[in-house]
C-alpha cells in the first residue's frame, strides 16, 4: 500500500509563514504555532518512520508554499487504481481539546482506516478525549472537505489537539516530545492499514 502524506496548509518561507491565520495565539512567552509548520514536521518525521519500514509514501505537498486544494487532489489521484491511503495532517482550532479524524460522507473504506487511528490516539492518551461520532459505531466524523470527498483512494483527516488551546499547544504541539508522540499514534495507525489492506 502507497501512503500519500498531506501536510495541510503552508509553511514558512523567509520567516514569514505562508497561510493567513491557521496559528495559535502569541502566548505570554511570545511563542506561537504556525500550523502549516506542524503540520509538516508530523509529516516528515512520518516519512522518515516509513522509510525505516520500508512502507512506500509520496509527499503530497513538500513545497513550503500554500498548496492549493486543488492540486493536493490531482497529485494525490496520480496514484488512482493503486491501493493507497491519503492521509492529511492538521491541528485543530476553535475551542475545545484532544483529537479527531474526518473521512468522507457517507459509509467508504475510509471508515476503517479512520477507525485505527481513533484507536491508536487513545492508545497514546487515554487521559485525552477522542471527539468521535459514535452514533454510527465509528470514531470517524463525516465531512465534506475537499480534499476528503475529491480524492479516489480512502482518505482520512486527522486534527491534532487544539492550537488555541494553551495547555495543548504548548505541552504537545510545540514540544519535541509531544509531536513525537503525535508521530508515534499516525505511525502505528498507518501500519495498522497497511497490514490490513485498508
Amino acid at each position: 500500500m502507497l501512503i500519500l502524506l498531506d501536510a495541510g496548509h503552508g509553511g514558512v518561507i523567509d520567516g514569514v509563514y505562508q497561510t493567513p491565520g491557521k496559528r495559535s495565539p502569541k502566548w505570554s512567552d511570545g511563542s506561537q504555532l504556525f500550523e502549516g509548520e506542524f503540520n509538516r514536521w508530523i509529516v516528515n518525521g512520518l516519512s522518515e518512520r516509513l522509510s525505516r519500514r520500508h512502507i512506500p509514501y509520496v509527499l503530497i505537498a513538500p513545497e513550503q508554499r500554500d498548496v492549493t486544494l486543488r492540486t493536493r487532489v490531482n497529485r494525490a489521484n496520480r496514484y488512482k487504481g493503486r491501493p493507497s491511503l491519503f492521509v492529511s495532517v492538521h491541528a485543530n482550532a476553535g475551542g475545545g481539546s484532544g483529537f479527531e479524524v474526518f473521512t468522507s460522507k457517507g459509509t467508504t473504506q475510509s471508515d476503517a482506516a479512520a477507525h485505527c487511528f481513533g484507536q491508536e490516539f487513545v492508545r497514546e492518551f487515554p487521559e485525552k478525549p477522542l471527539r468521535a461520532d459514535l452514533r454510527d459505531g465509528e470514531y470517524d466524523k463525516d465531512r465534506n472537505f475537499f480534499v476528503l470527498r475529491n480524492t479516489a483512494m480512502p482518505a482520512v483527516l486527522t486534527e491534532n489537539f487544539f492550537m488555541d488551546n494553551e495547555e495543548e499547544c504548548r505541552q504537545l504541539l510545540m514540544s519535541v516530545e509531544g509531536r513525537q508522540r503525535i508521530v508515534d499514534y499516525h505511525e502505528r495507525a498507518i501500519v495498522r492499514c497497511v497490514e490490513g489492506h485498508v
